[in-house]
């Protein structure tokens, strides 16, 4: 058996990229993020689940929601790179998508995940 949970939510934060070209996002400017996590198990819990949702939703949105994403995460805070970076703070996450705006949103996805794809959401 293979169980899926998504958790999708809204952090509010800021952020300023460091780029190697001339924009606008270089300067310090904010974001509804929508972030939706995904996870996967072969087996639940002893709790009957994956992962409790609360759980998830106080890992990321805890953490993220209102605060400077420069001053809370070691790397240049791109979507891209907090999509890894959700990734790697559950051992059942195999994805994160992070919407910056209604049209520019980015994915990661760990290719080692150990099921099959076919099998996820």
């Amino acid at each position: 058996m293979v169980y899926c949970i998504s958790k999708k939510m809204e952090v509010a934060g800021s952020h300023q990229l460091t780029l190697s070209y001339d924009s606008k996002c270089t300067r310090l400017h904010g974001h509804n993020w929508i972030i939706t996590v995904f996870l996967a198990s072969r087996q639940t819990n002893a709790d009957g689940m994956v992962l409790d949702f609360k759980h998830v939703k106080d890992r990321i949105h805890g953490y993220l929601d209102h605060g400077n994403l420069n001053e809370l995460l070691p790397f240049n805070p791109t979507a891209e790179n907090l999509a890894e970076w959700i990734v790697n703070q559950f051992p059942e996450c195999y994805k994160a998508i992070v919407e910056e705006s209604n049209m520019n949103c980015a994915m990661a996805f760990d290719d080692d995940f150990p099921i099959d794809a076919k099998y996820l959401l």
